[in-house]
This record gives structure tokens, C-alpha cells and sequence, in this order.
């Protein structure tokens, strides 16, 4: 796939990367997705994988916007004026997302203060998460490549996180957890000197262009420095504060909800599944 970025410039001079520095830039997200149905499923809806999976991709391509400057940044997705999002339903079989990501969703990051406010609705309630800002211990490779007209290194981060899968076939409703290792790589230009990026990845000598962690890819399509609209940063300020420990629990509580409600749909008929990983 081809690239194209963007820039424009107002202020050729170094200076530019000073007190005055700040920018926008435009990311694209895609997420693949992991759909297993059952034999009978398959056969009483007729090609219905393939219409998920369809689905499923339209759902994960977005756009979203990073609004930075030197020490703070806004992330949020640009949102077009779509109907509002609902369960989809085809042949009989129910589709349903558990969790944040929301339209409405806001990251907000000090990296100076060492802080972020992510403003979260989960399942129709908002909520702040108030934290330290995640802490990525990335490892710097020699590995370059170009993203558009910028020169990026590129950085890996390893852990091992929590995978909550839950599906729900009939009135046969399961969850599986189970620890996996992740492998984050990160592609970061030093030509933008702000150790900032999408979401909540940051912590690198420039910013990230380019995200792959798991099934998730964000890759940065254009960049404005220092537009000619003065950016504002503003930190989300609604919803019920939490830490990010409270947020999980409350999440992985939600999730039990909901799939009793999918036990209780699928002794009246029809087939529910929810696909995560």
C-alpha cells in the first residue's frame, strides 16, 4: 500500500520546533479480525463467514486524529455524521463489541507531567481513566524505512497482557482468558521531535508514525506542522474518574453482563457470537 503524507510548513526555520511547535496529524487504524463459527452455524446462513469478516473490516477502519505539541496531545477519532452504531444481525446471527473505542472516545497525554485522561464510554456510561501514562520500555533498533517523506527507526516492545476472548453460539456462552506475549512495533521519525503518538503508545525520541501491535496497524497519513488555526489542547474532563486497574475490573464485570444477556437471547432463538481476541 502506498503512502502519501502531507506536510505543510509556516515556519521553515528551525525555530519552528521551539515554543511555538505544534501540529496535527491523521492516522488510519485497521484491526484484523479472528472469526471461528461452528459447522451448523455455516451451514444455516450460507456465507455468512465472509460477510462478517467484510463486516468486521469496515468496523475497524477509522480514522483518527492526534492534535500535539511539544508536551501534550489530544486523540480522538474523526468522526463523520453515520447513524449510531448498533448490534448487526444477519440470517439470524448476532453481532456485538464489548468495551471501549467509542466515537466519543478522547486520549489525552502529558508527556511532561507524566499523566494521561482517557475519556472511555463503555456501554453507555463515561468514564475517566486518570493514570501515569503508560510505561513502554522499547528497545531501539538500527532498522529504518520511509513513511511518506520521513526517514523512521523502528522499536519493539515486548510483555505479556490478559486475552479475553467470549463468544456466544446458541445458549452455549464461554470465555476464555489466558496470558499471551505481545510484540508492539513501533515506526518513529526524529524529523518531528515530539515523544508522542496514536493512542496511548509515546516514548520515543519522535513521533510515531506507524503502529503495529497484534492485529491492530495504525499508520499515519498525513501530517500539518504549526497550521494556520492555532491548535488547542483540551483535557477531557466528564465521566467518572478511575484508574486503570478499576477500569479492567469494571470492563471484565461488564463483559459477564453481557454475556448472560446473550445466554438469555439465545434460549429464545438465534445465534449470538462476539468476536474478540
Amino acid at each position: 500500500m502506498k503512502i502519501k503524507i502531507l506536510i505543510t510548513l509556516l515556519f521553515v526555520s528551525i525555530p519552528c520546533f521551539a515554543q511555538d511547535f505544534y501540529g496535527k496529524a491523521t492516522y488510519k487504524t485497521h484491526r484484523k479480525s479472528n472469526i471461528q463459527l461452528d459447522s451448523t452455524t455455516i451451514a444455516a446462513n450460507p456465507g455468512i463467514a465472509e460477510q462478517l469478516k467484510a463486516r468486521m473490516q469496515k468496523m475497524s477502519q477509522k480514522t483518527f486524529i492526534l492534535d500535539f505539541t511539544k508536551s501534550e496531545s489530544v486523540y480522538k477519532e474523526d468522526r463523520q455524521l453515520d447513524a449510531p452504531s448498533r448490534p448487526q444481525a444477519s440470517g439470524g446471527l448476532m453481532v456485538m463489541t464489548v468495551g471501549g473505542g467509542g466515537g466519543n472516545d478522547i486520549m489525552y497525554k502529558n508527556v511532561k507531567e507524566d499523566r494521561m485522561a482517557n475519556k472511555v464510554d463503555l456501554m453507555g456510561k463515561i468514564f475517566l481513566i486518570k493514570d501515569k501514562l503508560v510505561n513502554y520500555d522499547w528497545k531501539l533498533t538500527g532498522e529504518t524505512k520511509n513513511i511518506g517523506k520521513y526517514t523512521c527507526y523502528k522499536a519493539i516492545y515486548e510483555t505479556e497482557v490478559e486475552n479475553i476472548t467470549v463468544s456466544s453460539v446458541n445458549d452455549d456462552a464461554k470465555q476464555k482468558t489466558e496470558t499471551v506475549k505481545r510484540t508492539v512495533t513501533a515506526w518513529y521519525s526524529p524529523e518531528i521531535p515530539v515523544s508522542n503518538g496514536p493512542q496511548n503508545y509515546w516514548g520515543l525520541p519522535g513521533l510515531i508514525l506507524e503502529i503495529n501491535d497484534g492485529r491492530l496497524t495504525i499508520v499515519c497519513t498525513e501530517i500539518v506542522i504549526n497550521p494556520a488555526e492555532k491548535i488547542e489542547i483540551k483535557e477531557p474532563k466528564k465521566g467518572k474518574v478511575v484508574n486503570r486497574e478499576k477500569y479492567r475490573k469494571i470492563s471484565r464485570e461488564k463483559t459477564e453482563e453481557m454475556m448472560e444477556r446473550f445466554k438469555s437471547r439465545g434460549r429464545n432463538g438465534g445465534t449470538h457470537i462476539r468476536i474478540g481476541g
